[in-house]
């Protein structure tokens, strides 16, 4: 299996399976001497980790991370950063039932396809449980990137269920199971979503990732645009569906005038007066807040039988037993926020690659 890796100067292949002894993935192009220990890591990891509240898989995964190259005496090298989680708590025997059965919704059929063999035990590579290094993989790429970039996620909808922009609490979304940032709406949704997980079923979502400071001039024009590679970073993601970037999808239900993000000089800088493009213009970050949302759909494995094939080409009926989130898009909040900072710090480094220094009106 061929494209595992993504990005350009900052280059992240990660590796493994969900049910395998260990994932782990492999970070190239940093550059050296930025700090960098397992406790800078360890803090993202924690947030993605299953098993934190009942509204997520109950597999017990410490996620504990490993350097083992590309740092010494706490500062990168230079060299690639390897970066190992082992798998501490895999119930294979979930799937020895449904083994030569094809999972509605899932990977497994299109695997076969391309493959002509496939690991059933979770899904094996085409499992969420990958994402993991992802977000190792972010804790770096922020390190890069420093404390003046700030990027963070939040759910703003769940099924139909969307949040009040008006009530929008950034600190909310670290106290509640849903990293929500409408407080009355988190506590609706334990609610909707204890009788949806009781039903055996699932529940889709919609998540934003924002980016603030992001200095003016990231990305390229044509073929090598920012928002193009964040979208790109967004659709790899597991059960991920679709993306927008600022408005998005409303963009086309308003008028020219409206949707223009006017300008206005404030002292020798230039302040926009609206974001309906998402801090980014041409391919290239205005120094805006970089504002991303993506949609991903409810979770496939099921305890609602539905009907499938085998892989012997026999009509079946599929249910999944097992520890699955009842809706998967909760522990996608880091992973849309880790890969948004992949991109970044990638399209930092080729920024300076090209341009040096900082450059242009208003910076």
């Amino acid at each position: 299996m061929s494209y595992n890796t993504f990005g350009q100067l900052f280059r992240v292949t990660t590796w493994g399976e969900s049910h395998g002894p260990a994932i782990g993935c492999v970070v190239d192009g940093c550059p050296p001497g930025i700090e960098l220990t397992e406790a800078d890591i360890q803090p993202f990891l924690d947030r993605r980790r299953p098993g934190q509240s009942r509204f997520t898989t109950q597999r017990q995964e410490p996620d504990q991370v490993k350097i083992l190259s590309g740092v010494y005496e706490g500062r990168t090298t230079g060299t690639p950063i390897s970066l190992l989680i082992e798998n501490t708590d895999q119930r294979s025997k979930d799937y020895a039932n449904i083994a030569a059965q094809y999972r509605p919704g899932h990977a497994d059929v299109a695997y076969d396809m391309k493959y002509g063999h496939r690991d059933p035990r979770g899904g094996g590579r085409s499992s969420a449980r990958e994402t993991a290094m992802r977000v190792a993989a972010g804790a770096v790429a922020r390190k890069i990137l420093g404390p003046g970039v700030v990027i963070r996620g939040a759910m703003v909808a769940m099924g139909a269920h969307a949040v009040d922009r008006e009530r929008w609490d950034w600190a909310a979304v670290e106290q509640n199971p849903f990293f929500c940032p409408d407080p009355r709406a988190a506590t609706e949704w334990e609610g909707i979503l204890d009788g949806i997980r009781k039903a055996g079923s699932s529940i889709g979502a919609v998540l934003e990732v924002v980016a603030q400071g992001v200095p003016p001039g990231l990305g390229a024009p044509i073929y090598g645009k920012l928002d193009a590679d964040i979208a790109a970073a967004l659709m790899s993601i597991n059960a991920v569906k679709g993306v927008e970037i600022g408005d998005g999808f409303a963009a086309a239900t308003l008028r020219g005038e409206e949707n223009a993000d006017e300008m206005r000089m404030e002292g020798d800088k230039i302040t926009f007066l609206a974001n309906h493009a998402g801090g980014i213009l041409g391919g290239i970050a205005t120094g805006q807040d970089i504002v991303a949302r993506f949609a991903v759909k409810p979770t496939s494995s099921i305890l609602t039988p539905m009907r499938s094939v085998t892989a012997a080409g026999e009509n079946a009926e599929v249910f999944t037993k097992g520890r699955h989130d009842p809706c998967v898009g909760i522990r996608a909040v880091p992973v849309g926020e880790a890969m948004v900072a992949c991109v970044l710090a990638d399209h930092l480094l080729r920024h300076r690659g090209q341009t040096g220094e900082r450059r242009g009106l208003g910076q």
